[in-house]
């Protein structure tokens, strides 16, 4: 039993993580914050993370709901997340940032901006319609008060790696440099690419027999 809901852990999480993608995330923040302001960044990462983490358990246990007094299916949701979950892919494969989470004109926007943790930071970068998505499929999936608990330590999870990647972006990008970042987006997307194809195939076929 405990290993069943420790690879469920481990699944939940991967996949959250590969979505919000908190790297891709860091490289934005540190183009529209000030060089070498640490405050402003550690206050940047706590709200952003903070944005991130009550936006989650929001859609985990509302979302459904919500998008069913619209007569709105779980598989509808499937497909079209599976849609843009797979741009988003597409894009990271590529090395591009993807216009469903953060359009040029939203960039500029943000430029001006003097806090941009909420908008467009927390949200749509690094909480926009894959993860909203996602998080759905969960909740309609989810079996018994043991499996929210995973799904919330998932969140969790994914909340403190992206406070600590926010935090330590500077760093990061040190670290891994221009190539390496692009590196590991591509391999990313390549995972939610087939993320992606999963959702589109479940939500088409049950869509199809239904």
């Amino acid at each position: 039993m405990f290993g069943e809901y420790l690879k469920m852990f481990l699944h939940h999480t991967i996949t959250l993580l590969t979505i919000v993608n908190p790297i891709a995330a860091a490289s934005i923040m540190l183009s529209l914050l000030p060089p070498d302001n640490d405050k402003i960044v550690r206050s940047t990462a706590k709200k952003a993370t903070l944005i991130v983490l009550v936006a989650s358990f929001i859609t985990l246990f509302l979302g459904e709901m919500i998008f069913k007094l619209f007569g709105i299916s779980v598989l509808s949701i499937e497909v079209i997340g599976g849609i843009i979950i797979m741009l988003i892919a597409i894009n990271m494969v590529y090395g591009e940032h993807s216009k469903a989470r953060h359009s040029p004109e939203e960039r500029d926007e943000a430029k001006e901006k003097e806090d941009i943790a909420i908008v467009p930071l927390g949200i749509p970068i690094l909480f926009g319609p894959g993860v909203i998505a996602v998080l759905i499929l969960l909740n309609n999936q989810l079996n018994g008060l043991y499996s929210y608990i995973v799904v919330s330590f998932s969140i969790i999870t994914v909340g403190i790696a992206v406070y600590l990647t926010l935090l330590y972006a500077a760093k990061i990008d040190k670290l891994l440099g221009v190539t390496g970042i692009k590196i590991l987006t591509r391999i990313m997307g390549l995972i939610l690419g087939a993320i992606a194809s999963q959702m589109l195939i479940n939500g088409i076929k049950g869509l199809w027999n239904g």
